[in-house]
């Protein structure tokens, strides 16, 4: 089935193509968020079909996700025995999650009809106040978009983002549980501030923020600098959400290991480019 933008997104409320007073209100409240807060929230960006047919499109390709269940850090990183057993680089947690690989979703679908619908990539940058020449969709062949799927007894623990920007849909939520909490903007390019990190991990953080998003709310993430994870979930009905992933320079894949970790398996391309991200931060 071919999909139309039109009837999955609410465009009358998000005018995201259209020039105009409501478009700039958009902008300016989405802007204001992200500078104070690293996130910020559409509610209602989808119409009630453009959930339905998200949702579908989810549930027909859930079997195809790569589940994993493994002890991890903030970093995806192995363990590094000669650094104090305090810093968070030790720190590791039980992650057990699947995701459905981007090369598992038509081009015809309803998630990347709403992905390539006009105006949304030009949107999300002027979102985030980027300019073009530092905002591209990510390259890689099985991450520019995902779904998260989740059902109880899952869990994603505390993390960073490989991607720098992460635009995400919420779908279906659980039937309790699963609060996106994130620490917003707690490192940068140059500094990995591991005390803060660690004060996050140790629950002492004053800096921890708890959404509860709601199907069809569009949120946008400068997850690569915000520290987060999704609480514990409860009940049968599993938690779908779609991820749509924007970076800083072209070309950017995964790396290697992260890749595997998280889809179960590598495309030639992230060997290729293994070793040539621009900044210098942990995975």
């Amino acid at each position: 089935m071919r999909f139309k933008a039109e009837n999955l997104v609410d465009f009358e409320r998000y005018p995201i193509s259209a020039p105009g007073p409501l478009r700039d209100a958009t902008l300016d409240r989405v802007r204001g968020a992200l500078e104070m807060q690293g996130c910020a929230v559409l509610k209602g960006f989808l119409k009630p079909e453009g959930i339905a047919a998200a949702v579908a499109e989810a549930d027909g390709v859930a079997d195809l996700g790569h589940r994993s269940y493994s002890r991890t850090n903030v970093y995806f990183t192995s363990e590094d025995v000669s650094l104090p057993e305090s810093d968070p680089r030790r720190r590791f947690f039980d992650r057990s999650n699947a995701f459905v690989p981007a090369d598992n979703f038509r081009s015809d679908g309803a998630l990347r009809t709403i992905f390539d619908s006009v105006g949304f990539d030009t949107f999300i940058r002027e979102c985030f106040r980027e300019r073009e020449d530092r905002f591209f969709r990510y390259a890689d062949p099985l991450a520019d978009v995902i779904v998260n799927t989740a059902v109880e007894g899952n869990g994603f623990p505390w993390h960073f983002d490989t991607n720098n920007y992460t635009v995400t849909l919420a779908l279906q939520n659980a039937e309790r549980g699963g609060a996106f909490e994130y620490a917003p903007m707690i490192r940068n390019s140059t500094d990995e501030n591991f005390d803060e990190v660690s004060r996050v991990l140790e629950g002492t953080s004053e800096n921890v923020n708890s959404l509860e998003l709601e199907p069809g709310d569009l949120q946008l993430f400068k997850g690569r600098y915000s520290l987060h994870r999704v609480a514990p979930l409860k009940g049968r009905t599993p938690r779908y959400v779609a991820i749509f992933s924007y970076v800083e320079q072209p070309d950017m894949v995964g790396s290697i290991e992260r890749t595997r970790q998280l889809y179960g398996r590598t495309l030639p391309i992230h060997h290729e480019r293994a070793g040539q991200r621009a900044d210098a931060l942990m995975d």
